[in-house]
């Protein structure tokens, strides 16, 4: 049993998420998850809310309300979507609860004394309408290396530089568009240069491993080349103070949003094993050396997870050119694996709310199955390369694929032996076929494990699926319901067998489709959970904050990754369709919807959150 540390990226907490969050940093890192859980190991998955920086003020001002305010509404809506979405986490918290003050400000302290936060004059980007900073992400202009004209203010996303928004040519808000005027300001840097030879070691060893994808391991080797000293505390009056003298105290100096951010995974390991009752239970994952851990996130946050957090990490531990001690957590460890995918766009285009080019979680899941969504994110998502999603291809993949596939045959099975026997039969002798269609299922575990395993979940998926399309033939060919009458007991026999096979099957696909598998399970009579849920508690802060909704669960007694053996003898119910069909005319109502031409599909309401996400956000 290894321990394995799942770190889910922070959904930003300024608005509803859509389904192009979500295939990067939710479903990936859930069906890894559960899977590991499956396989044996003791999993914790952790994340929350990302609830700091400017742009929740700019949104709270928007709607006339208080970045408190706004941070409570949004943590609640996503809390809310990501459990309908069947997201396992052991916790999912939020930023703004004073353990992750605390755990955000021993970091800091630790790192300051290590002598990695170096104080600087710096030149601060300044909205000229409002006096208000404006944060790296929210100024864009020409990159001055590669000459890309949408390169944001922390860094280029065309040639992969490191940027500051003074940098930038011709730079404005995207705010409103206006230039911004650049003033002194006084801010605590991280050396990342005085970092940059452990950080060089500690990537390539990861890239002599071979374990990360090519497109994260090469992004991340190439910030070797552009180490410069990088601002952590902003000019801001949302976040969390800076805890040193003569900084504490004032009102308009806080840690930056992506400082603390990152810490959040370590703060909400914490803050399970403080609500599991064993106080130091985190430190199985932490301080561990033989323990793992994957980073699951879209490509846009490279950076933050192998650079700027790794080198914070490395600080704490003292292991940077100035030297230094870890402080009361100990040596912290550094991430296995920076789990990256591309982008999702939609319909061609990039997702926008302003534009219409979108669709929220919530509306996703009103109108369509959960599972769905996830089978789409998993077979055709953007694993490692950016991929579209079009309403014409979910609407084929729904049909074609869960129904027609492996619904059909969940179905066909169920029925036949719930009309001709109605328990599962007891076998007969197995011929040449039945026992090699069961070697087929019992190997698809090794290949389909080791695939998810090393986050090829596309294959993984599509491996699975492939052995469904063997049951479905062996079904075909045996056709037991033509040996009710002429040969009963190899019916028998034959409907043992696929009973087996599709309990294989079920479980092979439960990380992917943890909604459906339970429904699979329970059809052929079987009892007991298959596929654990997340549930949503209202708790209290543990420090004296203001009490919110976490996620969280009891996936304690997985089944085991491999054949269980069906018993015969369980009665089978009469068979309900476990997938709905979805019929071709939702492709022209959901693309009218974009334009803003209909109501929701089929009748359905939305379920939509009232107020849209702002488009890209520092936020996970």
């Amino acid at each position: 049993m290894t321990h394995v540390l799942s770190a889910v990226a922070w959904p930003y907490a300024n608005g509803p998420r859509h389904i192009g969050h979500v295939a990067g940093f939710g479903v990936p890192s859930d069906v890894f998850s559960r899977y590991m859980r499956m396989a044996g190991h003791d999993v914790l998955m952790v994340s929350g809310t990302d609830e700091h920086g400017t742009p929740i003020l700019v949104q709270a001002e928007r709607e006339g309300v208080t970045a408190r305010e706004l941070a409570d509404r949004y943590n609640r809506v996503i809390v809310e979507d990501l459990a309908a979405l069947g997201l396992s986490y052991d916790l999912f918290t939020r930023t703004t609860t004073r353990n992750h003050y605390a755990v955000s400000q021993e970091m800091f302290r630790t790192v300051h004394r290590n002598g990695y936060l170096v104080e600087q004059v710096t030149m601060g980007a300044i909205s000229p309408s409002t006096g208000r900073t404006l944060p790296d992400r929210f100024i864009e202009g020409t990159c001055p290396i590669c000459g890309y004209t949408g390169a944001r203010g922390d860094q280029c996303d065309n040639c992969g530089n490191q940027l500051d928004p003074i940098d930038l040519i011709d730079p404005h808000s995207r705010i409103n568009g206006e230039t911004p005027e650049f003033v002194e300001t006084r801010h605590f840097f991280l050396d990342l240069p005085a970092l940059a030879e452990a950080l060089s070691r500690y990537l390539h060893e990861r890239a002599e491993e071979g374990r990360w994808r090519p497109n994260v391991i090469n992004f991340s080797l190439n910030l070797l080349e552009d180490m410069r000293p990088r601002a952590m505390t902003r000019d801001i009056d949302w976040g969390i103070p800076v805890p040193l003298e003569g900084w504490e105290d004032n009102p308009n100096k806080r840690l930056y949003v992506w400082f603390d951010a990152v810490i959040g995974y370590l703060s909400a390991s914490i803050e399970w094993a403080r609500r599991s009752g064993d106080p130091d239970a985190w430190r199985r994952w932490w301080n561990d050396p033989e323990a793992v851990s994957y980073y699951f996130m879209g490509k846009d946050n490279i950076t933050f997870h192998a650079q700027i957090w790794p080198a914070e990490l490395l600080a704490y531990d003292g292991e940077g050119a100035r030297g230094g001690e870890p402080g009361e957590y100990g040596r912290l460890n550094l991430p296995t694996e920076v789990v990256s995918s591309e982008f999702l766009t939609m319909e061609g285009g990039k997702f926008s709310s302003s534009r219409g080019v979108v669709i929220y979680v919530r509306d996703m899941l009103t109108r369509y199955q959960p599972d769905a969504l996830r089978y789409f994110i998993s077979a055709a998502g953007p694993e490692n390369q950016d991929t579209d999603f079009t309403w014409a291809e979910f609407v084929r993949r729904t049909n074609d694929e869960l129904v027609a596939g492996w619904g059909n045959l969940v179905n066909r099975a169920a029925s036949l032996i719930h009309k001709n026997v109605g328990s599962i039969p007891k076998p007969g002798d197995l011929t040449e076929a039945d026992h090699a269609l069961l070697a087929h299922t019992a190997k698809a575990f090794d290949t389909v494990g080791s695939l998810i395993e090393r986050h090829r979940q596309k294959a993984a998926l599509s491996e699975a699926m492939r052995v469904v399309g063997e049951v479905n033939k062996y079904v075909s060919d045996m056709a037991p319901w033509a040996l009710r009458k002429t040969d009963p007991d190899r019916m028998a026999t034959v409907l043992f067998v696929t009973a087996q096979a599709i309990s294989d099957c079920n479980t092979l696909l439960a990380p992917f489709l943890p909604h459906s598998a339970q429904q699979v399970h329970e059809a052929f009579g079987r009892t007991g959970t298959i596929a654990p849920m997340p549930e949503i508690r209202e708790v209290d802060d543990l420090d004296g904050g203001p009490a919110y909704p976490v996620l969280t669960g009891d996936y304690s007694d997985p089944p085991p990754w491999g054949s269980v053996p069906v018993e015969p003898g369980t009665p089978v119910p009469p068979p309900a369709p476990i997938f709905r069909k979805l019929d071709p005319s939702v492709i022209d109502e959901e693309l009218a919807r974009m334009r803003g031409e209909s109501g929701p599909a089929t009748g359905e309401t939305t379920g939509g959150a009232d107020t849209p996400a702002t488009g890209d956000t520092p936020g996970g």
